[in-house]
Order: C-alpha cells, then sequence, then structure tokens
C-alpha cells in the first residue's frame, strides 16, 4: 500500500511560499507570518517516554545446581494518562479539506493524527509504527486512522499541498515516501528543487507542480485545518493523536497503542 506507483492562513501569499521554499527549515523562526496564530506553538513533542518492563526473577535455591532458570513475564504496558478530550462529534465535523482515511468507516475506534511533514517524530510513526498498527487493527476492521494536516513551516505546507494535489489513491503512498525522504528535502538548501524530484517521481511535471504550490484556495483550506486544531482541539506539537477523542500527544509505540485502544474495543 505504501509504495508510489511510478512514481502553507488566508493572509499568506503563494508568492511568499515560492520564495521561502529553498531558504526555510523546520523552526520557529521559520513559521513566523502573518498566516501562523498568534499564540507560541509548542516545541515538537519528543517520542513517547519507553515503556516500563516488568520482569519477575524466579528466586534461587540453597542448591545452585538446581535452581530454576530466570523466568519472565510478558511485558505489561500502561496505558498513559490522556492530555485532554474533545467532542468526537465536534472533532469529526466536515471541514474545508476531505478526510483522508485508511480503515473501515465502521470501526469502534477511530484515531485522528495531526501531523506536520518536517516533524522528525511524526516521520519516525509514519515509518516504524504505523505498519503495525495496520496490521493489528486497522485491517482487521478494528480502528481507522484520519490524517490531518499540522504544518510548522512552509516546507511543511509545500509537502502536503504536493500529497493533496496527487491523484487520491496516491495520497499515502506520497506521504509516505516524502516522510522516508524528508532528511533529503526539509533541511536541503534548494527545498523547492528537491521536492520537484520527489514529485516527478509521483507523476508531477513542472507545471502541475508549480500549479499545486501556487494553490491559493488549498493553501487557505490547510491552513485552516491547522487553526481550528489548534484554536479548537489544543493541538499544539505533533504529532498529536486523537483516539476516540482523547488527546495524546507525542509518538507512541504499538505496544503504548494498544494498551489504549485495547479497552476500547
Amino acid at each position: 500500500m505504501f509504495r508510489l506507483t511510478s512514481r502553507l492562513t488566508a493572509a499568506a501569499s503563494v508568492s511568499l511560499l515560492a520564495l521561502t521554499l529553498s531558504a526555510c527549515a523546520d523552526s520557529s523562526d521559520d513559521t513566523a507570518n502573518a498566516s501562523e496564530p498568534t499564540e507560541t506553538v509548542a516545541p515538537v513533542e519528543t517520542a513517547a517516554a519507553p515503556t516500563e518492563m516488568i520482569v519477575a526473577q524466579a528466586e534461587t535455591t540453597a542448591d545452585t545446581a538446581t535452581a530454576p532458570k530466570t523466568e519472565t513475564k510478558a511485558a505489561a504496558v500502561k496505558a498513559p494518562e490522556p492530555d485532554g478530550e474533545v467532542d468526537v462529534a465536534k472533532l469529526m465535523e466536515a471541514g474545508p479539506l476531505k478526510d483522508m482515511v485508511i480503515g473501515d468507516d465502521s470501526a469502534p475506534v477511530t484515531i485522528v493524527e495531526y501531523m506536520s511533514m518536517t516533524c522528525p517524530h511524526c516521520a519516525a510513526f509514519h515509518e516504524t509504527n504505523l505498519k503495525p498498527l495496520i496490521d493489528k487493527y486497522i485491517d482487521s476492521g478494528k480502528v481507522r486512522l484520519v490524517l490531518r494536516e499540522f504544518p510548522f513551516d512552509p516546507r511543511a505546507a509545500a509537502a502536503i499541498m504536493l500529497a493533496r494535489c496527487a491523484p487520491e489513491n496516491q495520497f499515502f503512498p506520497m506521504v509516505d515516501v516524502l516522510f522516508q525522504q524528508q532528511r533529503n528535502w526539509a533541511t536541503a538548501a534548494d527545498g523547492r528543487e528537491a521536492l520537484l524530484q520527489i514529485a516527478r517521481l509521483a507523476g508531477f511535471t513542472q507545471d502541475s507542480f508549480e500549479a499545486c504550490l501556487t494553490n491559493q484556495k488549498l493553501l487557505d483550506d490547510v491552513n485552516a485545518v491547522r487553526t481550528k486544531a489548534a484554536d479548537e482541539f489544543g493541538v499544539q506539537s505533533t504529532p498529536t493523536f486523537f483516539i476516540n477523542g482523547k488527546r495524546y500527544p507525542g509518538n507512541m509505540s504499538i505496544e503504548i497503542m494498544s494498551a489504549i485502544i485495547d479497552p476500547l474495543l
């Protein structure tokens, strides 16, 4: 599924996006423009703390020759406390952009992920933890995943715009490749050219690439999704997950996600 076949707010101008693509990196200074929320956005959350492992060791007897071997119990993972909770109906209201979803609409658990394409922790989740989530819960109809935009900088906005401009069935593969190649384009001296080379693999031409990045309505819609997430749902960092309305910031392993999901099934 995650393979390509042949592979920015309202006041912001598209020309600014075009001019900053080759100079902006993933930092707070780069995000300061008329379109950003007035409050300071918190830094990207670090990955979730390592899970505590409960290990029980057998007692040794006086007779070491017959002492039982140390036994290790299965890891016990405690679900983290949510950072807050929002109204699910409001969270799932239709926005300016169509929700991009993996999984069955009737799944008992809905995960909404807000992510930034230049966020390394988002890339880590998509590269390491997403496939186990799909294999364990999404393919079996237990969970559906909704991916939403929360760009921190012009390059993140440009990247997700390109994914939106690709054919719909190529959205997730495009996101996947952009995360895999994040180090190559997010910090490149010429981010525009680096993104163009990736976009060409998805079938973009120079003209369609330029048309996508100068689509003011798409840019406005991407920023509207981010603004609503920050103002109404308390999103301050990426990735942030809402699991049946409960907010969990930071990358989470499949074991931690399982501890949250299983009681909901």
